[in-house]
């Protein structure tokens, strides 16, 4: 049985592949989630498994060197699985320092313990692998239509968050390079699905249309990114964690390129499709909701992953369409309002006026 330590596991990602694994695993693995529970973790996500014998929480902050060490000290890890960060634009811009300690000391906390861990004398214990979960915005911004990110492309981070997020990847390939560290790196496109945080621009504007709010979209709405379905990043994960050469570098790509607008535009569209004519929510929403708002300082044009590398070695490529992904999380949402309403209450509203001034 292997044992898996997921930080960050209350997250959004962090909890679909928590849920994914155990799925298709059941009883084969064993799941250590180290999460610190700040404002995007949210145990609620797991009460599925949260009784289950091979799952276990710790509430830990991977900052705190300790309490990283005595989970590796007390636990035989076989896999490290590296969710835990800060991970909204927008909050790095107004409190950089804060991603740079959990972002890249954390990290740096995490790869030593184990690398000390695993460590023999004649190089690693056998069948040990540690997974940097890295984002596409590493690499910067695409200003034509044609052009993609590939593994090779040189990382240029524009904001607070990516400029930690390629700092920790440096560390883990520096840890490679000079430890022979059995890691590899995944860099992703923008997820989307069940348990995502308002925070981000789907479930930001399926909440706030519900409500009849306005639908703030930052500067022309031109931006374009590429969707994944958060269940399709799953399986990459669990893949390049089993079958990956150790060292190698994965883009996760989902194929679906689309402006903000567009994104906005079809939210609205498809709530009106599946809400019951008799709901009174149908009302509250239009597209004259949509309010542009000053953009993003810094806002990257484009960002588009080619996952060609990933698809060659492992066979992985997405699964999920964007028009079917964007009804499982609509409807998603529309089955847990209570679930939106709890993480939507207190502080984030205070946040939500100030990020917008809406």
């Amino acid at each position: 049985m292997k044992n898996y330590l997921i930080t960050g596991g209350a997250g959004f990602i962090g909890s679909n592949f928590i849920l994914y694994m155990l799925k298709k695993y059941r009883t084969d693995i064993t799941i250590i989630n180290l999460d610190n529970l700040t404002y995007a973790g949210n145990l609620e996500n797991l009460k599925e498994v949260e009784k289950l014998e091979n799952y276990r929480f710790i509430k830990a902050d991977i900052c705190d060197r300790d309490a990283v060490m005595k989970v590796f000290e007390t636990n035989e890890i076989d896999r490290v699985i590296h969710f835990a960060a800060e991970s909204h634009v927008d909050r790095s811009i107004r409190n950089p320092e804060v991603f740079v300690n959990t972002n890249v000391l954390g990290t740096m906390n995490l790869i030593n313990a184990a690398k000390i861990s695993w460590e023999t004398p004649d190089g690693y214990k056998k069948d040990k692998k540690y997974v940097q979960v890295s984002t596409d915005e590493v690499y910067g911004s695409l200003e034509t239509e044609e052009e993609f990110f590939y593994e090779t492309t040189p990382l240029n981070p524009h904001s607070p968050y990516s400029a930690s997020k390629a700092s920790a990847d440096f560390l883990v390939k520096a840890y490679i390079d000079t430890f022979r560290f059995p890691a590899n790196i995944t860099r992703c496109s923008n997820n989307y699905g069940p348990y995502q945080f308002p925070e981000k621009l789907i479930p930001l504007m399926i909440n706030n249309a519900l409500s009849g709010k306005n639908l703030p979209v930052y500067g022309t709405g031109k931006n374009v990114r590429d969707w994944l379905y958060v269940e399709d990043h799953a399986k990459a994960i669990d893949l390049v964690a089993e079958s990956a050469k150790a060292g190698e570098i994965y883009n996760v790509g989902g194929h679906n390129e689309k402006r903000n607008i567009e994104i906005v535009t079809l939210i609205i569209d498809t709530l009106l499709e599946i809400l019951p004519e008799k709901d009174a929510r149908r009302d509250l929403i239009s597209h004259d909701l949509i309010t542009y708002v000053e953009d993003r300082k810094g806002h990257d044009f484009r960002y588009a992953i080619a996952p060609d590398k990933i698809k060659a070695d492992l066979g992985w490529e997405p699964e999920t369409p964007f028009s079917k992904g964007i009804k499982l999380t609509i409807e998603w949402y529309l089955k847990n309002i209570d679930w939106m309403e709890h993480v939507t209450k207190g502080d984030y509203q205070k946040y939500y006026s100030e990020m917008y001034h809406v």
